[in-house]
């Protein structure tokens, strides 16, 4: 867990950051996305101890990280958004080294670098020195050189800077498998496409502000202990209300297209195979039904607009504001 509280953060004559607050939840993946100069990168470099905030308070994992930053090292691997290389030592070499800076015991360094070049494919650029790698391979070396040490929270700044399509399709992998080992990540990125592969929260910055952290995945957010389930079917539907009303237990109806809909669901496992059941019984062509996730791109957008003032109140007849 991340725990971000009224963090204030100045560069000379520029309020970076301006009283953000949030706690992203551990176990979970979050994307951190805004525009150039929102502050992403320097949020980051905060919760990493890398730059102090003028006022307000980080933990991670419950630790202070003002007060306690080598612990927060510990449990922390940073991608930063421009990575430096040690540029004479082999991509083992420096993986080696990390481990042992890190502080992880001897006798589980080596397994840990053999993790971190077979996660990310290094293995035929092992031996290379950083300085003879092309941009892609030294991204991924950077990646590996994050994730050695089998830190508990990772934060990744544009990790699919400079990959090619196959590889940023391995890298969504590879976020997955890291929130399935129980990881917390913190991913930002301008490719939204990509972050709503794997992403389950999504908080955006701008200008300094963040706005309320919020899922990506629907059925986290749905009302009354429902889950948010999206229908596709292969042919049109012209009634979609017309079919549901037919069901036995009929669900909400959300959202509807003729060829798609999102429903709310029964919460249990059990629930929402009868209503697959009786979907098909009504003759519909299922072609998936899976729970909702939301349009990232429309959260973002909206996250964007700015907050309408509150109208003024009318003048009584006295020429004062009515309460």
């Amino acid at each position: 867990m991340i725990e971000i509280d009224n963090v204030v953060f100045d560069y000379p004559g520029l309020r970076a950051l301006d009283g953000v607050s949030c706690t992203l939840p551990a176990g979970r993946v979050t994307a951190l996305v805004g525009p150039n100069g929102a502050g992403k990168t320097t949020l980051m470099r905060c919760i990493a101890g890398l730059e102090r905030p003028l006022a307000g308070r980080i933990r991670v994992d419950g630790i202070d990280v003002a007060l306690a930053p080598r612990k927060v090292h510990a449990r922390l691997g940073f991608l930063y958004d421009f990575y430096g290389h040690y540029e004479d030592l082999t991509v083992a070499q420096a993986l080696r080294y990390r481990v042992a800076a890190q502080g992880v015991p001897k006798a589980e360094r080596a397994d840990k670098v053999a993790l971190a070049i077979h996660r990310l494919g290094l293995g035929q650029r092992a031996g290379q020195p950083a300085a003879t790698l092309s941009r892609g391979w030294r991204q991924k070396a950077a990646i590996a050189l994050a994730i050695v040490h089998d830190p508990q929270v990772v934060m990744l700044d544009e990790p699919a800077s400079g990959l090619d399509p196959e590889a940023r399709g391995d890298l969504s992998a590879l976020i997955l498998d890291l929130n399935r080992a129980g990881k917390t990540l913190l991913v930002s990125s301008h490719i939204l496409a990509e972050l709503a592969d794997y992403s389950s929260h999504v908080l955006v910055l701008r200008d300094g502000h963040a706005a309320p952290l919020r899922p990506v995945l629907d059925d986290e957010a749905a009302p009354g202990g429902e889950t948010l389930v999206e229908v596709r079917l292969a042919s049109p539907l012209a009634d979609w209300a017309a079919v549901l009303s037919a069901l036995p237990a009929p669900p909400r109806l959300i959202a509807a297209e003729p060829t798609r809909a999102t429903l709310a669901a029964p919460p249990d496992a059990a629930g929402r195979a009868a209503l697959l059941a009786g979907l098909i019984g009504q003759g519909l062509a299922v072609s998936a039904f899976a729970p909702a996730r939301a349009d990232l791109a429309a959260a973002y957008q909206a996250a964007l607009r700015p907050t309408p003032s509150p109208a003024t109140p009318p003048a009584t007849d006295s020429g004062e504001a009515r309460p």
